[in-house]
């Protein structure tokens, strides 16, 4: 062991932060090794953006004291933290889609020649540094052409252009494919080989078990414990996040279906007008869709549910059979649907939950036909924000302040409260934590016992298996399969996702 080794690289010393009088750290101590993954785990309003925003310089803390090898060094400042080699890549990209990589890689720091900006050195240092993450494309690509995934190594090559001793990674892998993620994690084993530093935060415990070598768990601002590489396990991780064992973290009742409530009939959608959906939903059950990115999944959804028109077929609801149909005649028929991106498609992020839940409902509920009935909309406010649990200071706080478990929350809550008959969700858990996850599995449970069937798009596989009471399997805008709660698997649904007939399964399954 180096002397270096003896005293950790990193240290952060009893963190204190207040928002409003309102303690977001209180004595948050964390320590991280010289070229390890550390993963810093816990629910929303744990405190993890926080103490990362203070690493990163881009928050002060209110107490305590950060380490680099043993000094204490200030980070007043973004450009502190950099000097100092930490750099904090965020969930939602930093990237400028109009520049081209080179550009991005140095915007601010451009190298000069004569008073202009070296191109040319621009474009061979950008080369050098995006092999480093396994990028083999020409730093004059403009970044608005490149996958989200390819962004994401981008901003990896970025933060080692400065240098970077520390990368902060936020959610890392919330918008990648299967395959984008498993070369993410191949491009941190590199980095981890080199010495780099990485500070692992995700909500998908799978990953942190696969890649963290220890882990730091956060709870209500303050340290609820650490574990190490060999007892790194789901249990461990959400006991310590809740502070309770949640055995039954999935639960799934078996009940006598009702009558077919959605009926899809040859859809095509815009995106894959070449093939023909047809798929049926009954009371009371819930139908997981799983498949790799760009399957068709969401497209599907927003074609049933009328955002986006289909190419052809037929919708049937509440008895009745449509084909040129949008999403306000779907919901009048009592469909609903919870997008994918709650931010920009669920939710008016400056107005309160109150406004927000009384959204769908503004038309049916006018007085007269013309006045806006706000004793109505306070009621149905009132009345979701107790069932769904959603945590607010009031019903006018902006929504954009809340925990991303909470935003869901209302997303899901302002379609409730128009008693659907049948309910689309897309990703109805991305990016939330482990509690608010139960919670939501606890509210798809309550909502199917009543009759209500669900239609669920799902990236999680353990989340599809698990609170499906059929998959169906896209691949390339088809349903490639179906599969019962019995025959679902791992493998047999990625066998289907990927490409595989439906006849290898049962060729398998005899033998």
């Amino acid at each position: 062991m180096t002397e270096s080794s003896t005293v950790p690289f990193l240290q952060a010393r009893d963190l204190t932060k207040s928002f409003s009088g309102v303690k977001a750290l209180r004595g948050v101590t964390l320590e991280v090794e010289r070229g390890e993954v550390h993963a810093v785990i816990g629910e929303n309003g744990a405190g993890k953006s926080t103490l990362m925003k203070i690493l990163a310089g881009v928050q002060p803390q209110d107490e305590g004291q950060i380490l680099i090898d043993g000094l204490e060094v200030p980070l007043k400042g973004v450009d502190q933290a950099l000097e100092q080699g930490i750099a904090l890549i965020h969930q939602e990209l930093n990237l400028a889609d109009n520049l081209n990589v080179g550009s991005n890689i140095f915007l601010g720091r451009e190298p000069t020649r004569y008073g202009l900006i070296d191109s040319n050195q621009i474009y061979s240092e950008a080369s050098k540094y995006l092999k480093m993450v396994g990028l083999e494309i020409d730093p004059r690509t403009l970044v608005e052409n490149l996958t989200i995934g390819v962004q994401q190594m981008v901003e990896i090559a970025k933060a080692l252009s400065v240098n970077a001793r520390v990368l902060i990674m936020d959610e890392p892998t919330s918008s990648l494919s299967q395959l984008e993620t498993e070369e993410l994690f191949r491009v941190i084993s590199k980095l981890k080989s080199q010495g780099v530093t990485i500070i692992y935060i995700s909500h998908r415990l799978f990953e942190i078990k696969e890649i963290a070598d220890r882990v730091t768990i956060l709870r209500d601002g303050e340290n609820a414990g650490q574990l190490e590489k060999d007892a790194i396990t789901h249990d461990a991780m959400v006991e310590a996040m809740v502070g309770r064992d949640i055995s039954q973290f999935y639960s799934r009742e078996t009940r006598e279906l009702g009558e077919t409530v959605l009926t899809v009939q040859a859809l095509r959608t815009q995106t894959w007008p070449q093939h023909e959906v047809n798929l049926k939903v009954r009371a009371g059950e819930m139908v997981g869709i799983a498949g790799l990115v760009g399957a068709g999944r969401t497209e599907l959804l927003r074609a049933i549910f009328g955002v986006d028109p289909s190419s052809s077929g037929m919708i049937t609801l509440s008895g009745q059979s449509l084909t040129k149909y949008n999403c306000r005649t779907t919901i009048n028929l009592g469909m609903a649907m919870v997008p994918e991106d709650r931010k920009s498609e669920g939710l008016i992020l400056e107005t309160g939950s109150r406004n927000n839940i009384g959204l769908p409902g503004l038309d049916r509920h006018r007085i007269n036909g013309v006045f806006a009935n706000a004793a109505k909309e306070k009621s149905d406010a009132e009345r979701m924000t107790g069932e769904m649990r959603i945590k607010t200071a009031h019903d006018s706080q902006p929504v954009q302040f809340l925990s991303g478990g909470n935003q869901q929350k209302v997303v899901i809550g302002k379609w409730l409260s128009m008693n659907p008959t049948i309910l689309l969700l897309d990703e109805p858990t991305r990016g939330v934590d482990i509690g608010a996850k139960q919670e939501i599995y606890r509210l798809m449970e309550e909502l199917t016992a009543k009759g209500v069937g669900i239609l669920f798009v799902s990236s999680e596989m353990e989340e599809v298996l698990s609170m499906s009471d059929r998959v169906l399997v896209m691949h390339e805008g088809r349903i490639a399969g179906e599969l019962t709660r019995d025959t679902a698997s791992e493998e047999s649904i990625m066998h289907l996702a990927t490409g595989g007939q439906p006849s290898d399964l049962m060729t398998e399954e005899n033998n």
